[in-house]
């Protein structure tokens, strides 16, 4: 951990330095659009395998005379000797060395990527390969801050949540809290194509993904642990969900549909209640009127997660759905949000940005 003479300096210096790595991928750029408007920040230092040596506003035109920095490779005594805090944008099961490598140099790291949010080694193993920086797997703490707040803001190192985990376990925590739970959790969610990143894959391609909504790896995506793993924490006992991921021909938006057994019937009023006083402080959490539900054009841009839900009383079943842009809650903006609790700043620092209409 870094000394606390440190972390005073870092406080009382009146502008937090920033690298962002991997700088030109959606959820990099997605950092930098918010970071730029961000007053208490100054961007020191972007990276860029690919495109090292130009400028990121020749990637990307419309960062013009906002973001003009030249992209480098990594160097990670560069990073360290020039920037306070670093976030890590970079491709899961590459990011773990990066990460390690200015923790080892007292570096302050919020990571995108999948690298650090399973606490298990064995865990990660199962659903990625063996780690390479295993004793970290338990320092690092989960950045979802409505439920890690606390923790997040003495953390060293940061595990920016999955999108697809976000909207399910913020639309699932308060049931599990309250123990009304009852048999697997069935999660049917669907992604806009930029939860892939920025790849060149045919299957990803305008011609395979444009009119086309498609189910991927039902059952076994690398994102079912993570759930589990925090809807455990919440329940004090283990969870196992049935998760069914879908790609829909967008380029924003995750829209994940719960469908929940509950121990026994609710009242709407119930309902409301439970979910109203769980995220009572959190800023971006929407509870909507019972039997209303979220659209994804409704948190296009913003930080925001909107939650709605409707009890069966014939199906006996919980409808619990939410709605997030996973490039900004479910990426970016859930970062960005993390900073502010690590460095004692107001949470909606930055993030005020309400969602594009229409």
């Amino acid at each position: 951990m870094k000394s606390t003479s440190h972390k005073v300096s870092i406080r009382k210096r009146t502008t937090l330095r920033i690298a962002v790595l991997g700088a030109t991928g959606y959820a990099g750029v997605e950092l930098l659009r918010i970071l730029i408007r961000h007053p208490r920040v100054r961007v020191e230092i972007i990276t860029s395998q690919q495109y090292a040596g130009k400028r990121l506003s020749e990637i990307y035109p419309s960062l013009a005379g906002r973001c003009d920095i030249l992209l480098e490779e990594i160097q990670l005594d560069k990073i360290a000797s020039q920037a306070d805090l670093a976030f890590a944008a970079l491709p899961h099961e590459t990011s773990m060395e990066v990460v390690a490598g200015l923790a080892e140099r007292g570096k302050r790291v919020i990571d995108l990527s999948a690298d650090f949010r399973l606490h298990d080694p064995a865990t990660y193993l199962r659903w990625y390969r063996a780690h390479k920086a295993p004793g970290l797997l338990r320092e690092a703490i989960y950045g979802l801050t409505e439920i890690h707040r606390k923790e997040i803001a003495k953390a060293r190192l940061v595990a920016n949540p999955g999108c697809y985990p976000t909207g399910a376990v913020l639309g699932l925590a308060p049931l599990f809290a309250e123990k009304m739970v009852q048999g697997t959790v069935l999660i049917d969610a669907k992604s806009g194509v930029t939860g892939a990143g920025r790849s060149s894959a045919v299957e990803l391609s305008f011609s395979e993904v444009n009119e086309n909504f498609k189910a991927y790896n039902v059952g076994v995506h690398r994102h079912t642990p993570e759930i589990e793993q925090e809807l455990s924490q919440i329940a004090r006992k283990p969870v196992t969900v049935f998760f069914a991921p879908h790609l829909v021909p967008m380029s924003r938006g995750i829209l994940s549909t719960m469908y929940v057994g509950l121990k026994k019937a609710p009242d709407s009023e119930r309902l409301s209640k439970i979910y109203n006083d769980f995220y009572r402080t959190d800023p971006f959490i929407r509870v909507l009127p019972p039997g209303s539900f979220p659209q994804t054009k409704e948190v296009r841009g913003s930080n925001d997660c909107a939650i709605g839900f409707r009890y069966d009383s014939r199906a006996k079943r919980l409808v619990v759905i939410t709605a997030i842009d996973n490039l900004v809650k479910g990426a970016a903006g859930q970062a960005v949000q993390n900073m502010n609790l690590m460095f004692g700043w107001p949470e909606v620092e930055g993030l005020t940005t309400t969602a594009l209409v229409p």
